[in-house]
């Protein structure tokens, strides 16, 4: 299908614009919009990511969902090794590379925020063009090495600041103060008939989502859709959507977002509910209002 069209979606696992490229390297396009691409790979054993380079106008970031990834960062492409449940993003300005040097298939999102033409890159790559390649936002690493590794950031599993709402919880893994604030990406956890909020649209952000465990039930627009594991569900600027857990079981998956800030309104929401109660719908709306929330019904 068409990933870059006004409406929202949802792909189920298998499902999005398929690229095999020159390396016989798998990937997926999810998403292909202006404010970021989102693409499932998979590297068998020994596979070769690009030459180690900058992107002078976005953020490249990864998460591992299997297997894992060695990243080369920084000036000295500083080697880590990152396990499933590991972001790593380099920020404008950072070199970077990635490989599989395990023994494993690794299988990974990877995420351009904002894009810059990502998407398109990939698609000339395949058919043998080169013009289009060119024109992407990919350079050489610079004479001085370019931004230090701090300037990176990386986040294992279980890293990242955390927040519990009810028996439901929240790990930030990328916050809109981290990095150029390019995106933001928080793994959530919703017990089983977690009510979600109040349909909703965000005027600036896109909103996504990809499962990793269970079924969420989306709302977008006026479709009522069950997301499971391995789908992902997109929403851009405007659209109406909400979701919820009514399962009889817990619902894991990433919440990704671009550009980031609005996550901060679950350290918010958080902070004001009482300690062991469950989110009420009301309460979300009212904080996350001070954010680009927008009920559908305004």
């Amino acid at each position: 299908m068409q990933l870059d069209v006004p409406h929202p979606y949802v792909l189920r696992p298998g499902e999005g614009e398929t690229i095999v490229d020159e390396a016989q390297r798998t990937l997926r396009l999810l998403a292909d919009r202006e404010e970021l691409t989102v693409t499932w790979f998979r590297y068998e054993p020994g596979q070769e990511g690009p030459d180690p380079h900058i992107h002078r106008q976005h953020t490249d970031a990864f998460y591992v969902l299997e297997g894992e990834l060695e990243f080369g960062l920084g000036p000295e492409v500083t080697k880590i090794v990152g396990a499933a449940g590991t972001l790593a993003a380099a920020p404008a300005g950072v070199v970077h590379t990635f490989r599989n040097s395990s023994d494993r298939t690794a299988i990974f999102l990877n995420i351009h925020a904002p894009s810059m033409g990502f998407g398109d890159m990939l698609r000339a790559r395949r058919d043998g063009g080169s013009e289009d390649a060119a024109q992407f936002d990919q350079f050489d690493p610079p004479a001085d090495g370019g931004r230090t590794l701090e300037d990176a950031f990386v986040r294992r599993a279980g890293e990242g600041d955390s927040i519990a709402l009810g028996a439901s919880g929240v790990v930030f893994k990328a916050e809109g103060g981290d990095g150029d604030a390019t995106f933001s990406l928080t793994e959530i956890t919703l017990e089983p008939g977690y009510p979600g909020p109040v349909p909703h649209r965000h005027r600036t952000f896109l909103d996504s989502f990809f499962l990793l465990e269970g079924t969420l039930s989306l709302r977008l627009e006026d479709r009522e859709l069950e997301a499971g594991s391995g789908s992902y569900g997109l929403v851009p600027p405007g659209s109406v959507h909400t979701f919820a857990n009514r399962s009889d079981a817990p619902v894991r998956g990433l919440n990704l977002m671009a550009p980031g800030g609005f996550e901060q309104y679950l350290k918010e929401l958080a902070a004001a509910m009482p300690p062991g109660s469950s989110p009420d719908p009301a309460l979300m709306a009212e904080i996350a209002a001070r954010y680009d929330f927008e009920p559908a019904s305004s």
